[in-house]
């Protein structure tokens, strides 16, 4: 056993090597993938594996850095082996029952915040909410701000929840519905929403990562729109005058999206993209008075 545990082959260099090699043609983050899964197995940041390569995990952390990354070979997500994926700096638990937050999702909190007074006490709808990472960032920024949050799934409400007191950003109001159902009787200043909207019959969702995300937070009818439709219907009935609809939506939507808005009457209706230049996000007012 000393000899084995003395073999320079299971230091952390040498496992990071390795286990980057054979990530190599399975994610497009390999060496990060490596990095993430052993540090969070020994229960160390990143920065320790750089500071002592030559460590040796203990049986314990080898073993589950060996099944996580079995794991990870096989496509499943870093986010759902972990459990935890973090959006807007905040660390927010994740699980199969939710949409795993992504970096451009981000641009939806920037357009919302900058539409939101931050000295002002106003009321903001999160429309599927999954892990509550819109609405949690939203909270966190504008903690005057009444918040509620609204899932189909009772399961994806749970995770919310749990994100949210362990934040304690526990104010947000989770509610349970489709849409805007739960919202009946309410007007808000803005309402915002990430909802699915890949079409049924665009095959990449049953590839790579996404396969192992729940289906009915990425499709959305034959041509992805479905959901976005129905927002798009709905929400004008629990806007204020003048209140904001902000949709997240997918790259080749920028056109249709828009459209929909304006049909429905909105205003000011604008298409923005994210980072890499793509179109992400729309947004329009709806009626001034």
């Amino acid at each position: 056993m000393a000899a084995a545990q003395a073999d320079p082959a299971f230091t952390i260099h040498a496992l990071l090597l390795t286990a980057s090699q054979q990530l190599n043609g399975h994610s497009d983050s390999a060496q990060l993938d490596a990095e993430v899964l052993l540090a969070a197995a020994l229960g160390r940041s990143r920065s320790y594996l750089h500071a002592w390569p030559e460590r040796m995990p203990g049986p314990e952390a080898m073993a589950c850095f060996g099944a996580w990354l079995e794991r990870r070979l096989k496509g499943e997500p870093v986010a759902y082996l972990l459990g935890r994926r973090e959006f807007w700096s905040l660390e927010l638990a994740v699980t199969p029952d939710t949409l795993i937050p992504r970096p451009e999702t981000e641009l939806l909190v920037e357009l919302a915040l900058a539409r939101l007074p931050a000295d002002e006490a106003v009321i903001i709808a999160d429309l599927g909410t999954g892990s509550g990472a819109i609405a949690l960032a939203l909270a966190l920024e504008r903690p005057q701000a009444r918040i509620v949050a609204t899932d189909q799934s009772q399961a994806a409400l749970a995770v919310a929840q749990r994100n949210a007191q362990r934040l304690n950003l526990a104010k947000i109001e989770l509610r349970l519905g489709d849409w805007c159902a739960p919202l009946t009787g309410e007007c808000f200043d803005l309402i915002v929403a990430n909802p699915p909207y890949v079409a049924a019959a665009d095959s990449g969702w049953r590839q790579g990562a996404l396969r192992f995300e729940p289906p009915t937070a990425l499709i959305s009818g034959p041509d992805g729109l479905d959901a976005l439709r129905t927002i798009i219907v709905q929400a004008p009935d629990y806007l204020k005058p003048g209140g904001w609809l902000m949709l997240e939506h997918g790259y080749d939507q920028g056109e249709a999206v828009p459209a929909l808005l304006r049909k429905r009457g909105f205003i000011e209706v604008t298409d923005h993209q994210d980072t890499a230049g793509l179109s992400r996000a729309s947004s329009g007012r709806y009626r001034l008075s």
